[in-house]
């Protein structure tokens, strides 16, 4: 994706978001982790990237576990409202299959466009996770 801002939200490691609404008081705070940022794809790769903390499971809304995930939020020309989606990990396969948000999704082969392969570059892990706008392989997004 060229030329677009992505903005993530996360919880922590231990699976707390860095916000006041998050009263879950047996799960550690991190006071060095904001649990959110910004970046820009480059203009002329698409290549966008986020240095972070993977994330733990969080407790969703009705009280059921969710699979460590980060929310991203998409912006660029042309889109008249942001896109919001989720990247899992593929190393979190068990708690993917339980999530209640990627169990929404009828279909595996469209859950699959919300997954982020682990890969390992220079000794360090990484996760890959590539936004497709439109096409045959779009990432599905969520009306919030």
């Amino acid at each position: 994706m060229r030329d677009v801002l992505l903005e993530i939200w996360q919880a922590n490691a231990a699976g707390r978001y860095a916000h006041p609404d998050d009263r879950q008081a047996s799960k550690q705070r991190d006071p060095a982790f904001r649990g959110w940022g910004r970046s820009c794809s480059d203009f002329d790769t698409g290549i966008w990237r986020f240095e972070t903390i993977k994330p733990g499971a969080v407790v969703g809304r009705d009280g059921r576990m969710m699979a460590p995930h980060v929310n991203l939020w998409v912006v660029a020309r042309g889109i008249n409202i942001g896109l919001n989606t989720r990247m899992y990990f593929a190393d979190e396969e068990e708690a993917n299959r339980a999530d209640p948000v990627l169990n929404l999704i009828e279909w595996e082969v469209r859950r699959q466009t919300l997954i982020a392969r682990r890969e390992v570059r220079g000794g360090e892990i990484v996760y890959r996770f590539d936004i497709h706008l439109q096409g045959e392989n779009e990432t599905v997004f969520f009306d919030l």
